[in-house]
């Protein structure tokens, strides 16, 4: 059985074994062991914080198999990100031209450098195995955390965005940073990338342009890319198009990925979720899967469930009763897996 649940110190050695299969792009997942350590540490105080507003908490899932123990994936939640430092991003704008005198109107589109989701909630580190893509671990992997936002709406913003992996060939190389960032880093794009991750973005303040950058001046192949996701990238940008996410005209300064956002409430596992009582504890006979979680902070457990609901009582199993740690009279939030 899968269970998505909070992070634990003792997943540290197989999460560090599950960055080194992300490759580039993906800094919120570090290859380091010291580095997950600290990422975990991060995120068991954010659990344990008695919180009434967002701020630079870090809560890390992992989705574990519960027979094996084997951790499969994780997935984060950023509660306020630009708080600590800033939190930079493109906007896609664009700028006139004209010359009356020669006839000549030209709308010409620029990258202008901002932090305009200083304070959102970004939905972060999602990553699954690939022996383990398929079967629902994803949709739970993806979709967990939304429950837990919608259990515990004090922690979070009112708007949540995703930051997508930008377009990177198969060599790992992008080409919106061969053609922008490597002019000002003078470094290869996954240590630049890694050092805004995992250490400091104050760099880029420091070297970036401060004026807009205007697009016809990138390659070719780099302002194909604007926008674009990396092709492994493209199966959780589906997924979230799908909960209400949509692109607003940002992109990540490195790589040029999308970012999108929405509303709490317009996500759309949050929007279909709905609160039950736990009421019998029986063999069910229904064919449709049901995302279930407790309403716990600390010991937050989600599964996937076969369910049966009248009014506002449900039965569960007694495997899945196990695996969420409930009582008969329990409250859990439920919702039919799409």
């Amino acid at each position: 059985m899968m269970v998505f649940r909070p992070v634990a110190q003792s997943d540290a050695q197989q999460i560090a074994d599950l960055a080194q299969l992300t490759g580039t792009g993906l800094t919120t997942l570090p290859k380091d062991l010291d580095k997950v350590k600290e990422k975990i540490d991060l995120s068991i105080q954010s659990f344990n914080k008695s919180v009434d507003h967002p701020g630079p908490e870090y809560y890390l899932f992992v989705l574990e198999n519960t027979e094996t123990k084997e951790i499969m994936g994780t997935s984060g939640l950023a509660a306020a990100v630009g708080l600590e430092q800033p939190f930079y991003t493109y906007k896609v704008g664009t700028t006139v031209h004209a010359s009356p005198k020669l006839g000549i109107h030209k709308t010409i589109p620029t990258l202008i450098l901002g932090h305009d989701y200083t304070g959102t909630t970004e939905i972060c580190t999602l990553f699954l195995s690939p022996k383990h893509r398929g079967g629902g671990a994803g949709k739970l992997l993806s979709k967990g955390r939304f429950l837990f936002m919608a259990t515990h709406q004090e922690r979070f913003a009112k708007k949540v965005i995703a930051e997508m992996r930008g377009y990177s060939n198969d060599d790992g190389v992008s080409p919106f940073w061969e053609s922008l960032g490597r002019h000002f880093f003078d470094m290869d794009f996954d240590d630049a990338d890694t050092i805004s991750g995992e250490e400091t973005n104050e760099f880029i303040a420091e070297l970036m342009p401060k004026y807009p950058v205007y697009v016809p001046l990138l390659s070719e192949e780099a302002q194909k890319v604007i926008g674009k996701v990396h092709p492994d990238t493209e199966p959780a940008l589906d997924l979230l198009k799908k909960e209400g996410f949509r692109y607003r005209g940002y992109v990540d300064i490195f790589d040029a990925g999308p970012t999108i956002e929405t509303k709490p409430e317009n996500i759309d596992t949050i929007k279909r979720s709905a609160d039950y009582e736990l009421s019998a504890i029986s063999d069910i006979k229904a064919d449709d899967l049901y995302l279930v979680a407790n309403t716990q902070s600390t010991n937050y457990r989600c599964v996937l469930a076969k369910v049966s609901i009248k009014d506002k009582k449900i039965a569960l199993e007694k495997t899945s009763v196990d695996a969420l740690g409930l009582n008969l009279g329990d409250r859990v939030l439920a919702t039919k897996l799409s």
